[in-house]
Parts: C-alpha cells; sequence; structure tokens
C-alpha cells in the first residue's frame, strides 16, 4: 500500500518483504497501465483529465474490485479491510509519513470497505484533487463514472480476468527470490 509512497530507490531503505511488496505494486501498476482494458476506461475519462485519467480508473477499478462478489462478499470486504488497518498499525514504524498521516483517517472513515459503494469511489475521487498536484476537481469524473458505469463494469471484467492470476504469479516469483508472506 505504500508503493506510491515510495519513491525510486527509497524502497532500498526497507527490509526485504516490504521490497518484494513494493516491486509487486509497481509490477501491478505497470501491468494495469498498459491492459487494453484500461487504455479503454481512460478515454472516458481523458478529455476531461488528460494524465489523471490513469489514476481515476485506478479508483474506478478499485470500487469494481471491493464489490466484486466474485472476489468479497460484504462481510468478507470488511473483515479484510479491518486485517490491512490492523497490519498497518503493527507496521506503522515503515510507514513514509505522508502515508501514516493518512492512515488514521483511512481507518476512521473505513476507505477500503466503502470504496464498495458509488458513494464511497465518489469519496475517493474527491481525495485525488488533495493529494494531486493539478487536479482542482472531480465532480466531472463522478459524472462520468455514473454515465459510464457498465462500459466501466466490462473494463474492469476483461481487466480482472488478466490481473488476478498475473498478480498471483508476480507475487510467486518473488516469494520464490526469499521469504515472502502473504
Amino acid at each position: 500500500m505504500i508503493s506510491d509512497f515510495v519513491k525510486g530507490k527509497q524502497k532500498l531503505d526497507y527490509p526485504a518483504g516490504i521490497q518484494k511488496g513494493i516491486a509487486l505494486h509497481r509490477a501491478i501498476d505497470e501491468f494495469t497501465d498498459t491492459h487494453e482494458a484500461t487504455r479503454e476506461a481512460k478515454e472516458i475519462f481523458r478529455p476531461d483529465y488528460r494524465l489523471y485519467s490513469g489514476a481515476i480508473v485506478d479508483v474506478v477499478y478499485d470500487h469494481f474490485l471491493a464489490a466484486d462478489e466474485n472476489e468479497f462478499s460484504e462481510n468478507r470486504l470488511h473483515d479484510f479491510s479491518q486485517e490491512v488497518y490492523q497490519t498497518l498499525h503493527r507496521n506503522s514504524h515503515w510507514l513514509p509519513g505522508q502515508f501514516a498521516g493518512m492512515l488514521p483517517y483511512m481507518k476512521e472513515q473505513n476507505w477500503l470497505f466503502h470504496y464498495r459503494s458509488r458513494w464511497g469511489a465518489g469519496k475517493s475521487l474527491g481525495g485525488l484533487v488533495r493529494r494531486a498536484r493539478y487536479l482542482t476537481e472531480t465532480e466531472t469524473a463522478f459524472r462520468l463514472f455514473e454515465e459510464n458505469y457498465q462500459p466501466l463494469a466490462e473494463c474492469y471484467r476483461h481487466f480482472w480476468a488478466a490481473a488476478k492470476p498475473f498478480a498471483t504469479r508476480t507475487f510467486e516469483e518473488l516469494a520464490d527470490k526469499g521469504k515472502l508472506s502473504s
């Protein structure tokens, strides 16, 4: 989860397991950015958000993953969210400052669980404005999300069918290079 807050070789400042997690995140990001379904989904947002269309699609995919009953029942997503927050808390000494500052709000408002709802996805889009340098609004993005919900859901399904096995394979390859627990 901290990969976006760890730049370049800063990952070498972390223990091997966290370095592998960062490597996994970066591999998944690259896979996501180059997947044809992601390119298609970005086109919905690109006229209004240009380079930020990728970040918006990441939020959209997070929504569809959290709402995907094949991956998470509502109860399982809630439990998973709590497990993630506990893991982050136990490892708080490794969290980059910006992420550590955000974590209490993430936990209190249960961002991971609320991705499941359209409202939660909208709140996450709003969070992009606070973190992005050149982004001033996401109301248009939310409107486009709502108007294109079914085509975006199809993009997610096409993407996820390839992304899940890719992530599993990459995790296993990293684990084979040394001990990496799930």
